[in-house]
């Protein structure tokens, strides 16, 4: 599992959005960038957790963050989960999961009992230099935002 801690240099990631667009590291040199993995587009705590990033946007534009969701799901699913709630940030169709691998959150969970492979709830805080300035693992869905700006 997650192995990148503060201080480590951010993965040099390539990412294609729900528009097919994509998005690398260096296109956030000079920004700090918000990267957070949700485990599946549209389910409640991945809406909770996007929903509350989206109503806190304008904060995160002040402060020079950009943003960007990434999960396994296909484009078409981010498509509709992006328009559904109207969220203002890409969201990376990572089916292949080279984000997600780069980033090492996918690995082993429990669910009622049963294990399987998935990805973890993680948040990755990059700053304008390309470092990790923080890794959240316990994402708190209805307050991620104010965990992010403290």
């Amino acid at each position: 599992m997650t192995t990148l801690k503060a201080g480590d240099k951010a993965p040099n990631f390539s990412g294609t959005d729900q528009d097919g667009k994509t998005h690398k590291l260096a296109d956030y040199a000079g920004k700090k960038l918000v990267v957070f993995f949700y485990p599946k587009a549209s389910t409640p705590g991945c809406t909770a957790e996007a929903c509350d990033l989206r109503d806190n946007f304008h904060r995160f534009q002040a402060n020079n963050y950009g943003l960007l969701g990434v999960s396994a799901d296909s484009a078409k699913a981010q498509i509709k989960f992006k328009d559904k709630y109207e969220l203002p940030f890409p969201l990376i169709a990572d089916e292949d999961k080279s984000v997600i691998n780069a980033f090492g959150v996918w690995g082993p969970k429990k669910f009622m009992g049963r294990e399987y492979d998935g990805i973890h709830r993680t948040t990755f805080v990059i700053n304008e230099k390309g470092i990790i300035e923080e890794v959240i693992e316990k994402v708190k869905t209805k307050e991620h935002a104010s965990q992010i700006l403290k």
